[in-house]
């Protein structure tokens, strides 16, 4: 069984791991799409504008219903950087709406806007899964957005003792597993799980390549 990289910016595919690259149509607009590699496809909060939405939109609602195509996004907020947060709301909106149309997940990147991404869900009763990418912030938030019904992807930050993802890893199943853009490779970061997990990495892939093949089932 491959190991699952749930969200990666990485280009190579290498033999015995299932990744899914992301993708921004703001920056990767004028590049081909693939066609048969596992991708997600969204426009990033850092460089999206809202006056290219409408367009951007319109070519996004094409791209997602190539089979390959698995999530949508990374989408999301950040309040450090990008649009201000009314526009970047927006942005979030439309795309929520439209995985909800064509009902595949999101992945969402989030900084210092959890409490906004909460009413967001709440507020437009979000079926679609909704996996917050990179989680590395304090076990209680971690706990909180899981009582939500958000989904957390772990990666580097699990390697880091006591860091909130770490105790978290080892109270909840309701996880993924990724790589982002670090320089570690997903065997690595399943290693570190499964040690938390207290389980065998084999135990470990089983159990995230069932809820990764639910997810792909609504």
């Amino acid at each position: 069984m491959d190991f699952l990289d749930i969200h990666t910016h990485k280009v190579a595919t290498q033999t015995g791991i299932t990744s899914i690259q992301s993708l921004s149509l703001t920056q990767d607009i004028f590049l081909a799409m693939p066609k048969t590699k596992p991708i997600s496809v969204g426009l990033h909060p850092w460089f999206a504008k809202i006056e290219h939405l409408d367009q951007q939109m319109k070519y996004l609602s094409v791209v997602v219903n190539q089979t390959n195509v698995k999530q949508i996004g990374e989408c999301g907020l950040d309040r450090l950087r990008g649009e201000n947060l009314e526009n970047q709301i927006l942005i979030l909106e439309k795309q929520i709406e439209l995985a909800e149309k064509i009902r595949k997940p999101l992945i969402l990147h989030c900084v210092k806007c959890f409490a906004e991404l909460i009413e967001i869900k709440d507020r437009l009763r979000v079926k679609v899964p909704m996996i917050i990418h990179g989680f590395n912030k304090n076990e209680e938030l971690g706990k909180q957005l899981l009582d939500k019904g958000f989904i957390l992807s772990f990666g580097l930050t699990i390697l880091k003792e006591n860091s909130g993802a770490a105790k978290l890893i080892q109270t909840t199943n309701n996880f993924f597993l990724e790589t982002d853009d670090a320089d570690i490779s997903i065997e690595e970061i399943y290693r570190a799980a499964a040690i938390l997990k207290k389980c065998t990495v084999d135990e470990l892939k089983a159990r995230i390549f069932a809820d990764w093949n639910k997810l792909n089932l609504i």
